[in-house]
């Protein structure tokens, strides 16, 4: 065995087999382990895909959504051992693969029409 077939090897452990398929565009929901004290709780992240990277064990998605009147962006490795789970709430019809674009824009303008020839 090689060096790549052994990385391919350990990392094949790790991947996660139960992710639904994920789109730039889509609205989800992330559930995110944190750690209190010595318990753990699962916090929702929601948010519009407005990136995605990589691929295999590497793969990162960025999830952007406005608290408070602020733009707040995530990036979540989505193999880690801390993304509880991920449900696709909303598939969004878009044009581009990365929405940068939006950080530029305020309330009404950041909506972006729904998909429906792609199942939850």
């Amino acid at each position: 065995m090689n060096a790549q077939e052994i990385i391919r090897y350990i990392e094949a452990e790790h991947i996660k087999s139960d992710l639904p398929d994920i789109y730039v565009g889509d609205t989800v929901r992330v559930g995110v382990k944190i750690k209190e004290g010595e318990k753990f709780r699962v916090q929702p992240y929601e948010g519009v895909v407005i990136a995605k990277r990589n691929g295999g064990i590497n793969e990162t998605i960025t999830v952007r959504r406005v608290f408070q009147g602020v733009g707040v962006e995530r990036v979540f490795l989505l193999h880690s051992p801390r993304i509880d789970n991920i449900k696709v709430l909303r598939r969004g019809r878009v044009r581009r693969a990365k929405l940068y674009y939006l950080r530029d824009r305020v309330g009404k303008a950041t909506r972006i029409k729904q998909r429906f020839d792609r199942a939850l």
